[in-house]
């Protein structure tokens, strides 16, 4: 729901009132995350951004993986499309070289992999629905072929005043995480089961 962030079922922060930029900015500072890029980056990224850094945050040691066995899975319904009207507007006077740069969606991956080092599997999915089936057979196949043993994966969209991320953290060791990684469990999160069959 927009205006609200959330970890492992606990509500961390709410800004209900805030427009988009308003919001990802009173994350940002309510975590005092320091990241100067931060600012530079469309919605897409900031969003993406803040729930990796969020997400990873006292759950995640890099050191336990060779950057190469760190994977991003992510997959949204509007693409870059929220950054590429912006862009299309400039295009009337002189382009925006600063907003072209954020029109392709898997930027965000990008600008997670660089603050974390994750230097493995990395794609960016476009689908009218988060399909966590096909997430889960992906991440699945990742791993028991061992080329990833730890992956971000989820869903990162906004477009306009419209967001919605939430990110799984996916380790090999499963006794580390609290739930088993499963497609049912993600569904179960993500809230929409409604049109999900198993």
């Amino acid at each position: 729901m927009n205006g609200i962030v959330g970890k492992d079922g606990a509500s961390l922060f709410e800004n209900k009132d805030a427009d988009t930029e308003g919001f990802l900015l009173s994350v940002y500072r309510h975590f005092q995350f320091n990241y100067p890029k931060f600012h530079k980056m469309d919605h897409l990224c900031k969003l993406g951004w803040l729930a990796a850094e969020i997400l990873l945050k006292d759950s995640f040691t890099k050191d336990d993986y060779r950057p190469e066995e760190t994977g991003i899975i992510l997959a949204n319904a509007n693409s870059s499309l929220d950054n590429d009207l912006k862009y299309f507007e400039t295009l009337k006077e002189f382009a925006s070289p600063s907003l072209f740069v954020y029109t392709l969606p898997n930027i965000v991956i990008g600008e997670i992999c660089i603050r974390h080092h994750f230097k493995g599997e990395q794609v960016f999915f476009v689908a009218e629905h988060f399909d966590p089936v096909f997430v889960d057979q992906y991440i699945s196949t990742l791993m028991n072929k061992q080329l990833i043993r730890a992956c971000i994966c989820g869903w990162v969209d906004v477009l306009g005043g419209d967001y919605k991320t939430v990110l799984f953290l996916v380790e090999q060791h499963q006794q580390k995480q609290p739930v088993l990684f499963s497609a049912k469990n993600m569904a179960d999160v993500f809230g929409k089961l409604n049109y999900l069959k198993y």
